[in-house]
């Protein structure tokens, strides 16, 4: 009986998971399988609770930074300012190392020139870096 217990919490652990998606409740469920299935060996519930907080600590602090990492790699997310640089803009007004105007989505940014050429209006640029509130581009996409 204590096996079917076991099971069914795991089973239910596991299928929260999808719900949460932070690889917590899925790194309980499958310890909960693994108690399940040391219950089924008639060891006693004791041992099956031993084995479950084994398994789930284990897993928990092993396991789990390990999967997060390698399902992450790779996808990290930029946001604010920083989603900007490496996108297009359109010159606005002319671009110098001293100032000028560009278009970046839908806003007007003041910008500058990384190699301090002139950029003429209508002319596409790349976004290299926010310097305050200052976009520095350089010529080409």
């Amino acid at each position: 009986m204590a096996a079917l217990i076991w099971l069914v919490l795991g089973v239910l652990l596991v299928a929260a998971e999808i719900l949460s998606g932070d690889f917590v409740l899925v790194m309980l469920g499958v310890a909960a399988l693994g108690a399940a299935g040391v219950s089924a060996l008639g060891v006693g519930e004791v041992l099956a609770a031993v084995a479950f907080g084994v398994a789930a600590l284990g897993l928990i602090a092993g396991a789990r930074p390990a999967l997060k990492r390698r399902l992450t790699a790779g996808h990290e997310l930029t946001s604010g300012v920083q989603a900007l640089v490496g996108g297009p803009a359109i010159v606005v007004s002319t671009v110098d190392a001293h100032g000028g105007r560009v278009r970046i989505g839908g806003e007007v940014w003041s910008a500058r020139s990384l190699d301090h050429t002139v950029l003429e209006p209508g002319a596409e640029v790349t976004v290299v870096e926010i310097s305050g509130a200052t976009a520095v581009v350089m010529s080409g996409s």
